[in-house]
């Protein structure tokens, strides 16, 4: 591709939408935009925002679109978005991928993937998954870090999310199906 790069990564949670896009994003010199990780950065530092959107997120629902809209504007209009970016858990339903139609207006997007993974893999990714407290690193039961639960990019504690539970995970499931399928 020539010009600056912009891709949108669709697919269900624990497809490995974070994965993949950290390989793109290494591969074309982006930044990689992680709608989840925007908000769980609101949620560690206890923004308003941050906390309304953990008590969304902890049932296994989706955070507005008026509210994400206005988050991914403004990310995308950062100086490092302007030569290119991967965005990650962006646009989850069809009024969502409205606006980003019309944030994108005069810089359109390059390509949109979509990781299409079965129901019962994703399911057991995100059961076993474990995150970093301080980094998000992702690591799972199966491939914990070397040291115990300690992360081994920075030394954080590795936890389960709190909405990695399986009723929170079939909601999230059920959601995207009916959300984010008809993309």
């Amino acid at each position: 591709m020539s010009g600056p790069v912009r891709l949108v990564m669709l697919g269900r949670q624990g497809a490995g939408k974070g994965t993949q896009g950290a390989r793109l994003c290494e591969h074309y010199g982006i930044p990689h935009i992680s709608t989840g990780d925007m908000l769980r950065a609101a949620v560690r530092e206890g923004t308003e925002m941050g906390l309304r959107a953990k008590e969304v997120m902890d049932r296994g629902e989706l955070v507005s679109d008026e509210i994400m809209g206005g988050i991914v504007s403004e990310r995308l209009a950062q100086d490092d978005a302007a030569g290119g970016y991967l965005l990650d858990g962006y646009p989850r339903t069809v009024g969502q991928a409205e606006q980003l139609e019309k944030i994108t207006v005069d810089a359109p997007l390059s390509i949109v993937v979509d990781l299409v993974v079965p129901t019962d893999v994703v399911l057991q990714r995100l059961v076993s998954r474990r995150v970093c407290k301080s980094c998000g690193a992702i690591y799972s039961v199966d491939t914990p870090p070397s040291e115990g639960w300690t992360c081994d990019r920075c030394g954080g504690e590795v936890v389960q999310r709190d909405d990695d539970t399986p009723e929170a995970i079939q909601k999230r499931l059920d959601l995207y199906e009916r959300e984010t399928g008809p993309l």
